[in-house]
This record gives structure tokens, sequence and C-alpha cells, in this order.
């Protein structure tokens, strides 16, 4: 029995999806979500035209589709299936094997991004338990991404043999200008990623000890830690959101920035939320600007946790006190019987600021601060034009760069994650 073995039984909704057994020497293993994705050999292409890394390398693709898919999108499923397998025909020679998964084939109902990554997650772990491999790496594309040369390679020299390392995000870059897309969809997207860094930066100001990307097509995660963090969810959208807090108290997850994932800017409805709902709306109501975030909400923030931080919460022995010291927003969003009912809880099981703060950030996580920054937008704080809000937060954290054009911003942000 291997290690994954129990786990695999109880939790894995199929049973073993592939029948070929993996290599000895396989160490990584691609997960890949395929729904409505005829050009699916792009992403192959890319994969194919990297640097082979010191170890095997396999590539399972899920083809999914929800119960409400049209006509259309399935023959999309079904071109993808016969493309890929034209490919794997065509290409005897890579270092790289190919296998796909026929979600329409398999009886499960809510299929979706969510489910499609657990299923192709949960067999990339059957593969690894059958080679009694707990560190084996499972990685996460999209079926639109393209990725950078180096890309198995550095994830291999960053993650194998470095058991201080379960999990980590992929440094990631969507195109922002050329002539695949529109001068709109290029705009749109600029706009969005700069939120997004925006959003990262922001929490890095406010202290919070779990600041990371959560974006699903740049996710790498060890089999054991998959495990011991109960495997992917199954939901529609957000997935990879989820599922990375559940990896980050834990421990061991780290920014992997020497290699960078490219995912596809284009507008799209498959999902309720994300990237390319964000693009379609934002390229339907040409010339819109991005709303983001105020930052004095995350100003806010980073009084409330430095309360935190400097023993203030913990060491006072009345929560209802403590909770006076709080900012206006935040008693706002939390009332005085939850604030003390939690930070009782949070006190009866610890002993210690370090064991406290660990807990505190287990309560109030990402998700908490999402929910926090909805309820005060609106009644506290209004949104801000993406470029106006992300100058400003430079600004706050001491950076000497101004300016208002999304572009210029968005490549000096990128170049915070990448130099920080």
């Amino acid at each position: 029995m291997g290690f994954a073995s129990s786990w695999l039984k109880d939790r894995a909704l199929f049973p073993a999806l592939i029948k070929e057994v993996p290599a000895e020497n396989t160490e990584i293993i691609v997960v890949v979500p395929c729904y409505d994705e005829p050009e699916i050999t792009g992403l192959l292409n890319s994969l194919a035209m990297c640097q082979e890394p010191a170890c095997r390398v396999e590539v399972i693709i899920v083809v999914n589709a929800p119960s409400g898919a049209g006509i259309e999108n399935l023959e999309h499923n079904a071109e993808s299936i016969v493309r890929t397998e034209i490919w794997i025909k065509e290409n005897p020679g890579c270092f790289f094997g190919v296998f796909v998964i026929d979600g329409t084939n398999l009886r499960s109902e809510g299929w979706g991004v969510g489910l499609a990554r657990k299923t192709g997650m949960d067999e990339a772990l059957r593969r690894f338990d059958y080679l009694d491999n707990p560190y084996g790496i499972i990685l996460n594309l999209d079926a639109d991404c393209k990725v950078k040369s180096n890309y198995f390679t550095a994830v291999y020299n960053e993650m194998h043999d470095r058991r201080d390392r379960s999990a980590c995000s992929i440094y990631f870059e969507h195109p922002i200008s050329g002539d695949e897309f529109s001068e709109q969809i290029y705009r749109s997207i600029t706009q969005y990623e700069l939120h997004l860094r925006y959003y990262l930066q922001g929490l890095a100001f406010t202290g919070f000890p779990y600041a990371q990307h959560t974006v699903g097509s740049a996710i790498a995660v060890k089999a054991l830690p998959y495990v011991r963090a109960g495997g992917m969810n199954r939901r529609m959208a957000g997935e990879d959101f989820y599922f990375i807090q559940k990896l980050l108290p834990a421990g061991g997850f780290f920014h992997l920035n020497q290699t960078t994932v490219y995912p596809s800017p284009r507008a799209s409805a498959r999902v309720p939320f994300g990237t390319g709902v964000t693009i379609q709306r934002l390229t339907e109501r040409k010339n819109e600007t991005l709303l983001t975030y105020n930052p004095e909400a995350f100003i806010e923030l980073k009084m409330f946790f430095s309360l935190v931080d400097n023993n203030v919460v913990y060491s006072t022995d009345d929560p209802q006190l403590a909770y006076f010291c709080l900012p206006k927003g935040i008693r706002q969003f939390v009332e005085i019987n939850e604030w003390t009912s939690k930070i009782r809880e949070i006190k009866s099981n610890t002993s210690g600021i370090k064991a406290f703060r660990k807990r505190f950030f287990g309560w109030f996580n990402m998700f908490k601060i999402v929910k926090y920054l909805n309820s005060v937008h609106g009644t506290l704080f209004e949104k801000r034009p993406v470029n106006e809000s992300a100058s400003e937060l430079l600004e706050a954290i001491g950076k000497d760069f101004k300016s208002d054009d999304p572009v210029l911003l968005l490549l000096f942000y990128r170049s915070l994650e990448l130099n920080g």
C-alpha cells in the first residue's frame, strides 16, 4: 500500500483512469482542465519546446463540460481529444507522456474547472502513490496557457529534493501587446493583471503573513502536501483560491520566480467569475476603467494587524476592550460578539503570542479579508480606478515611482515581485 492509497480510496471520485503505469523516474505531472478548447495543441507545443528536466514528465488533460454545455462546446471538446491524439502520434520522441481523460464518459455531477482539476490531480496523486513518491510534483496549467522554455527545469531545480518546499505559486504574465488579440483586450488585461498585483502588494503591506497569488494555472504542489490539504475542491470557479487557503498555513509555500506561465488574456464566459469574465465585461463596455479596492482599506488592515503583532490583542484580558481599539471598518465588519467569542476561543487553544498569531490568521484569512474588503467598499470606502489605487499604494509602501499609465505601473509591479 502506498502513502496515499487510503486517501484515494476514501476521497478520489473515480478509480484509476490511466492504465499505463508511470515510468520509475516520473517526478513532475502537469494537470490541464480542458473545456471548449480546440487549440489545445498550442499548449502542448509550448511544453514540447521546453528544456528537458532531469526526470520524466507526464501531462494529464481532463476534457470536461458542465451540464449546460452547448453543441458547439461539446464539438470543441471532441476536437480537443482528436487533436491531442494526433499530436501524440506526431511527437513520439517527446520527453513527456500525454494522457487524455474524457470527462464526458465519467458519471459525475457538477463538471467544471474545480472538478476537472480534482480529477486530474487525484490521478496524478494515484500515479505518484504507485511509485511511492510522496514528493512528486503536481503542476497546474490551463489549456490556453503558454510557458517559458525553462518551465520544467526551473520547477525541478526549485522543488525537487527541497523538503522545506511543499507548494508554490509560479510567476505569471499575461500578454499585454501583440497581434493575436484586439487592442481593447490588451488594455483590459493590463488593468486586470495590475489589479491582481496591486492586491498582492496591498496584502503584503498590511503585514498579512500569507500574501500569495491564487492563479490556478500557476500552482505547484507536492503529492503528500496535496493529501494533507485534503485535495482539490470541486468548485465551479475560485477552486484555486480555496485550495491555496488550505496549503498556506501548513508552511513550505513559496514564490517560484525563476520561470513564467503566460495565461491567455482572452474573454470567456466559461466560469462565473475570474479573468475571462472580467475581460469580457471590460471589452464589451469599451474604454471602461477597472475599479479596484481603495488603498485606505489596506491601510486600515495594516493598523488592525499591527494590534495583533504588537501584542495588544493577545495581552488584553478582556477582548471587548481590544475591540474598541480596532479601526472603524473592522468593527463595522466584525460584530463585538463575534470578536469576543473568537478571540477567547483562540486564546483558550494557544499558549504564547506566536501560536496565537498563527491561529488568529487562520481565522482572519484571505477569504475573510476579501469579505471585509467587499463589505467596507460602498459603505466606508469607494472603489477607485486601478491605476490610481496602484499609484497611491506605491507611495504608501515607499516606492519612488509615479505614473498613471496602467502599462508602466504593471511593469513596475511585475519588477517588485521578481526582485522583491
